[in-house]
C-alpha cells in the first residue's frame, strides 16, 4: 500500500463522532420591541438615510420628481419587464454614468441596518454598486430583527444570486481616513412604506 493510501484509509477511520448542534431560540437572545425604530436607528448610524410614506403611490410620485432633473436615473419599482430589458445585460461602461438606482429589498435586519436584495429585483448585478446614489424601496412590515431571522426568510436556491447591503460603501486606510464611495454608492437612502 502506498503511503498516500495509508493517509487517506488513515483519515477515513478516524472520524470524529458527530454531535448535534445545540438549539438556540433566536427569539430569546434579541429582541427589539419596535424592529422598524431600531432599524432606522441602525442605518443612520451607519451612515444611510431613512424617509418613510405611507404608501406605494407616495413613493412613485417622489421617484417621478426625482426624475424630471435630467440625471441618469433608473427605477426598476412596479416597472414593466420589457421596460427593463436593455439594462439587463448592460455593462459596466454603459452603466457608467448612472446617478441613482430605485430597487426594492425584500426584507431588512433590525441589529445591523442591512437589506436583502435578490437578483430579481436587481435586475442587473452590477446596479446596486455602480450607481452613485442608491435608493432601497422596503416595506416596513418585512423588517426582521436579527440576521438569524433573515436567513430563515431568504431562498437563494429560488432567486441565484442576492446580497444584504448596509448603508453607502465605506472603506478606511491605515490612517483611519474614511472614505464614502470609493466602492460603490456615495449614498443610501430608505424608502420605508408602510401599508
Amino acid at each position: 500500500m502506498s503511503s498516500k493510501n495509508r493517509i487517506l484509509q488513515a483519515t477515513a477511520e478516524n472520524q470524529p463522532t458527530l454531535t448535534q448542534l445545540p438549539f438556540i431560540d433566536f427569539d430569546s437572545l434579541i429582541q427589539y420591541p419596535d424592529p422598524v425604530a431600531a432599524f432606522e436607528m441602525v442605518l443612520k448610524k451607519i451612515g444611510g438615510e431613512i424617509i418613510h410614506f405611507k404608501n406605494e403611490e407616495e413613493i412613485l410620485k417622489s421617484i417621478s420628481k426625482a426624475d424630471q432633473d435630467g440625471e441618469f436615473v433608473l427605477n426598476t419599482f412596479r416597472q414593466q419587464e420589457g421596460s427593463l430589458a436593455p439594462f439587463k445585460n448592460a455593462s459596466a461602461v454603459e452603466l457608467a454614468h448612472l446617478n441613482r438606482v430605485y430597487l426594492c429589498g425584500a426584507l431588512g435586519v433590525a441589529e445591523n441596518g442591512a437589506i436583502w436584495l435578490d437578483e430579481n429585483a436587481m435586475v442587473n448585478r452590477l446596479l446596486p454598486f455602480i450607481t452613485q446614489h442608491l435608493v432601497l424601496i422596503l416595506n416596513a412590515k418585512n423588517i426582521v430583527a436579527t440576521m438569524n431571522h433573515a436567513y430563515q426568510n431568504i431562498r437563494v436556491d429560488e432567486s441565484g444570486f442576492g446580497t444584504f447591503i448596509a448603508g453607502p460603501s465605506k472603506t478606511a486606510d491605515i490612517e483611519q481616513s474614511l472614505v464614502i464611495g470609493a466602492h460603490g454608492p456615495r449614498s443610501l437612502t430608505v424608502y420605508l412604506f408602510h401599508n
